[in-house]
């Protein structure tokens, strides 16, 4: 058996393992876990925007039928921006009174707020200024986002997966190489891949041409994914 430790700053814990697997302890290598780290980015396909109408009205029906009204103009604008049944989806409806409120006297209801709102996904983002103005016009009074994502993050998430691993066995074949040993096999793989990290960059510069055509300015920028592994080598002489 060898036992070796190394500062934490290396991010390294050297593992000893007495038995397992039916081996003797003097059958097994000195044990090494490395944490490993990968990321790659690409420019984002999907942006995520939530969209509503919100009315007003001393009436609550009036304030509903008038959302209602509204809302259909604008799930309308939302078709006709090419938005696609499956990336549009219903995400609250409220009705809710306005108080006037007076000192030392109880709260009185002075009329209503309906709201309803939409998520959708956008999947031409070279149009998303162009949506958004268009949603805007059709009635849209609140509008959130956009946030972006990569659509197909397999790909992305795989290069991140080979560079962490990549990085690992790099570290494993220094620490053998500096025991006199070397990596015989990995023993074991665990992972923890986090989520898009957005990374803001300009990627438009023909937005506002002029004021007659110009859109709402977009900026995609990037979308970082990131995997975290957790590798046990085993090392030999």
């Amino acid at each position: 058996m060898k036992l070796v430790k190394f500062s934490t700053i290396t991010l390294l814990a050297l593992l000893v393992t007495a038995c397992g697997n039916g081996q003797a302890p003097s059958e097994r290598g000195t044990l090494v876990s490395i944490a490993a780290h990968g990321e790659a980015s690409q420019v984002p396909d999907v942006a995520n925007l939530s969209v509503g109408v919100v009315t007003e009205a001393q009436d609550s029906k009036k304030a509903m039928r008038d959302n209602a009204e509204q809302m259909d103009s604008l799930m309308a604008a939302i078709k006709k921006a090419g938005i696609a049944k499956k990336d549009i989806q219903t995400s609250g409806v409220s009705l809710s009174p306005r108080y006037h409120y007076q000192q030392n006297k109880k709260p009185k209801i002075v009329g209503y707020n309906a709201r309803n709102t939409v998520s959708i996904k956008v999947r031409k983002l070279d149009e998303l200024g162009e949506v958004l103005d268009s949603l805007a016009a059709a009635g849209a009074n609140q509008i959130n986002g956009p946030s972006f994502e990569i659509g197909e993050p397999g790909p992305v998430k795989a290069e991140a997966r080979e560079k962490a691993l990549v990085d690992a066995q790099e570290r494993a074949t220094i620490y053998a190489k500096a025991l006199g040993m070397k990596v015989r096999r990995i023993v074991s793989i665990s992972e923890n891949g986090n989520g898009g990290m957005p990374r803001p960059m300009m990627l438009r510069s023909d937005m506002a041409s002029s004021k007659e055509s110009a859109s709402t300015p977009i900026a995609p920028g990037e979308t970082t994914l990131s995997v975290n592994l957790e590798l046990v080598f085993e090392l030999e002489d």
